[in-house]
């Protein structure tokens, strides 16, 4: 006991001591005060305009240093204030003009869509039987596929605000910027959803911000806080929003908060893959829905809904126009019908026929036709071997693709190409399918070898685009009898062996189109001298020339055959022509770049 006491006693001796250094600083302060009041009395008494011009100096010093320093201030929060102004485009409820009757192609996705809608009309009675609303969707598919549509689609239907922002212009130089600019975005989503009873954020591209943390391609999303302050807008705590409700709640009166405004967020990106995982979590971006392009089905209605915005002959054949656009979204289509509707107009037509719309899609496809008048007659007659290889591989080898389209006449950046479209709908490729388009990519090689007795530079896409499918076919697909994928280590380079295997696989298939390429040896001269004479071949120009030089069997001929006789009148007529007699989704064009 004793001990202790001595401990407190120290203890209260150590305390006194500080209170008493405390009174002597406060004294000293005093003292301080007091003899420069004294000073300046005396000053004063003995000098009095002097003394009194230094006090308005001083104080016009003091409210000088206020007022730079409150401009100063004012400068600062007026600069993040427009910094954190993000690029957002705000559209009241019924503004965008867009329902789910606009939106086509896909009734899957549009059924989803709607039940999407009947939720956030009916929040109320929803939470009454114990759900949540959910507070995302994320929409994946490839570009043109309509996913901003049906978020304004969504929109629209609801009744609701509808806030466009891309992901990359929330990005900023400035720390805490890009912060500021996502809690402005959702705290005027807040308020406008307690306004209507929801509101929904659409973020275009959102993998700009959203890609995965770690690394360093992170440096302007996670590194910079942006995608850790997005995660925390879309799953955010229970807080009051409302000031009044604030106050009640400082004072004590409303204990518990109150309800949380609905804000519904709608992503869209080409990469789901590289999407952080938090994003996608239960609670934030929950649903996922894939839009892809159209089938056959819902190509002909797309096609059909912007035939009926534009004027257009009666006779064209919608499903036909659907069969042959394998592949195309619908804003290509859209693109496509309009292009058509300014050729029209310019050819001073009051409506766009079917060779209209063909046309658009070539030149959408192939770029514009620039040929070049002072071109060497021996260059053009090692473009037209290039391409002779080229068509007549796809006639032999691809029996799902109709070759539409071979030229020697420059289009684009290419001086020549031979264009294949598909005639059904193909998802999954064979192993024999493989090969054979790796053996079309080398038939252009093949033939300057054969032909010409040479090797030329326009192959360097046919190469690439030959070793892309002999990578994937040895070390992702497991078609060249092992099954290790060298995928599953993310490599983008292949070893020394896999080179190896590919070089052997490219050469056997260079092999094999070669022995193709002597069996139609009548065919490739044939359709070399027709490129030379006339620098255009469509399709029904092609398999008239397939019937009459070619040994076959060529699958993508009618049964009905074509005589000889006719062959000649029928090119004539298809040489008089703008476009082809039959024109579809391109898919396979092998094509001689400008180096």
């Amino acid at each position: 006991m004793s001990q202790t006491e001595g401990v407190l006693r120290e203890q209260r001796a150590a305390a006194g001591q500080v209170r008493r250094r405390r009174r002597l600083r406060l004294r000293f302060r005093h003292l301080l005060i007091v003899a420069f009041l004294a000073w300046y009395g005396w000053s004063y008494y003995n000098s009095p305009p002097l003394v009194w011009a230094y006090t308005l100096q001083a104080l016009q010093t003091i409210i000088s240093t206020l007022i730079y320093i409150t401009i100063s201030l004012l400068h600062f929060v007026a600069l993040f204030w427009f910094l954190g102004r993000g690029r957002t485009y705000w559209i009241d409820p019924g503004e965008t003009g867009i329902t789910f009757d606009d939106y086509k192609g896909n009734d899957q996705v549009l059924e989803v869509a709607r039940r999407i809608v009947t939720l956030l009309k009916g929040v109320k009675k929803f939470k009454e039987m114990g759900g949540e609303v959910s507070r995302g969707l994320l929409l994946v598919g490839p570009p043109g596929t309509g996913k901003s549509y049906l978020a304004q689609a969504i929109a629209n239907e609801a009744g609701l605000p509808f806030a466009y922002c891309s992901a990359p212009s929330f990005q900023n130089m400035f720390f805490g910027v890009s912060n500021l600019r996502v809690m402005m975005l959702y705290r005027k989503a807040r308020k406008k959803a307690l306004e209507h009873g929801a509101c929904i954020v659409f973020i275009d591209e959102i993998d700009a911000i959203g890609v995965a943390r770690g690394g360093m391609g992170t440096f302007f999303g996670a590194g910079m806080g942006l995608l850790n302050e997005l995660l925390l807008q879309l799953d955010p705590p229970k807080l009051e929003h409302r000031r009044w409700a604030k106050l009640l709640r400082r004072l004590g009166l409303r204990p518990k908060p109150g309800p949380q405004p609905i804000v519904f967020t709608i992503a869209a990106t080409n990469l789901p893959e590289a999407l952080d995982k938090a994003l996608t979590r239960p609670g934030r971006l929950d649903r996922m829905i894939t839009v892809d392009p159209p089938d056959n089905e819902g190509r002909a209605e797309v096609i059909r809904y912007y035939l009926s915005k534009v004027k257009h002959s009666p006779a064209i054949n919608v499903k036909q126009l659907a069969a042959e656009m394998v592949g195309d979204t619908p804003a290509k289509i859209k693109h496509i019908i309009n292009e058509a509707v300014v050729k029209a107009h310019f050819d001073g037509r009051d409506e766009i026929t079917y060779e209209d719309i063909a046309y658009a899609r070539d030149v959408h496809e192939w770029g514009l036709r620039q040929p070049i008048r002072d071109m060497l007659p021996e260059e053009r007659k090692r473009i037209a071997y290039h391409e002779a290889g080229h068509t007549v591989a796809q006639m032999k080898l691809l029996p799902k693709y109709r070759v539409v389209k071979s030229t020697i006449v420059r289009h684009g950046r290419a001086y020549g190409f031979a264009a294949a479209r598909p005639v059904v709908e193909q998802h999954i490729r064979s192993a024999e399918e493989i090969l054979a388009h790796i053996q079309v990519n080398l038939a252009s090689r093949a033939a300057e070898e054969l032909f010409l007795k040479t090797k030329l530079v326009g192959v360097a896409s046919d190469l690439a685009n030959a070793t892309q499918l002999a990578r994937h076919y040895i070390g992702t697909w497991g078609m060249a009898g092992t099954l290790f994928s060298y995928a599953a280590f993310g490599e983008d380079k292949p070893d020394r062996e896999l080179k190896q295997r590919i070089n052997e696989l490219l050469d056997e298939q260079l092999a094999r189109v070669k022995e193709v390429l002597r069996e139609e040896e009548a065919l490739v001269h044939a359709v070399a001298r027709e490129l030379l004479a006339r620098e255009e071949l469509y399709g029904d120009d092609l398999e008239a020339l397939a019937r009459t030089y070619g040994r076959g069997p060529f699958p993508f001929l009618e049964e009905r055959p074509i005589p000889s006789e006719q062959f000649e009148e029928q090119t004539e007529v298809a040489a008089a022509q703008d476009t082809p007699a039959a024109v579809t989704s391109s898919s396979e064009q092998t094509s001689i770049p400008v180096d």
